[in-house]
């Protein structure tokens, strides 16, 4: 019996999130599936972090305990001839045993990819939020660092765990417009809280668009003074790297 670790990447229009659910089609069901067909036979895998229904994946770590006689090639080529078309394993590798794709990280990366458009757009708003009325690009390049550094984002999401501490220690907060008018934000911290990134997202385009002021953020972070409710829509984000020690980021 060995750990193995696979890193994936999955279109989340279809799964309702990726943890696990009795009666609902998820990342983890159907990487369970895949493994049983190889005569895995452990009650559950560990994933590195939870992703709502409708985000996606790109840097998902999962780690599971198998017996298999083959190699690590073998088992990937395996897995991926088991898995449904909108889940691959872009990576398998034999891992410590004590090995916890969650615990074990140190920092997570986030990817936010929006477009304005008064028009529907069907071929990019399955991985793009279609913002209207426009915003200041400027305004969100300039903006941005008002989350490095730690701070409680009590704010700007809820606790993981019941008792959580809502703390946590934002290292690159940045946009950057792509040729073809997209806008992507780019978000690293040490960890995340539940629906934080979709909210910095819509704070930041309130403020770019002249809703808000971007002082009312850095109250809502120095002080833990409400900012209004709000969340991006889930199709815009991916979940890129998780970062483990002796790794860079």
């Amino acid at each position: 019996m060995a750990r193995y670790q696979a890193i994936l990447a999955y279109d989340g229009s279809g799964f309702q999130g990726s943890q696990r659910q009795a009666n609902a089609r998820t990342v983890q069901g159907e990487f369970e599936k895949a493994l049983c067909k190889l005569g895995w036979s452990a009650k559950s895998v560990i994933l590195a972090g939870r992703t709502d229904s409708g985000v996606h994946a790109s840097g998902q770590v999962v780690s599971f305990d198998l017996e298999w006689s083959h190699s690590e090639d073998e088992l990937h080529r395996a897995l991926n001839a088991n898995l449904p078309s909108d889940i691959a394993a872009r990576s398998v590798s034999c891992a410590a045993d004590d090995f916890h794709p969650r615990f074990d990280a140190t920092a997570r990366e986030y990817r936010y990819r929006l477009f304005s458009d008064p028009t529907r757009d069907p071929t990019r708003e399955r991985f793009l939020w279609r913002v209207f009325p426009s915003f200041d690009g400027e305004a969100l390049v300039q903006n941005a660092n008002v989350f490095l550094g730690t701070h409680d984002f009590a704010a700007f999401g809820s606790p993981t765990t019941p008792q959580g501490t809502t703390a946590r220690t934002v290292t690159k907060s940045e946009w950057r417009q792509m040729p073809d008018g997209e806008w992507q934000f780019v978000v690293r911290a040490d960890a995340f809280l539940y629906r934080m990134v979709r909210r910095l997202v819509f704070a930041q385009v309130s403020v770019a668009q002249g809703k808000h002021s971007v002082d009312k953020i850095r109250s809502a972070l120095s002080k833990q003074e409400k900012f209004p409710a709000g969340l991006a829509p889930a199709q815009g984000l991916t979940l890129v790297k998780v970062t483990y020690r002796n790794e860079t980021e």
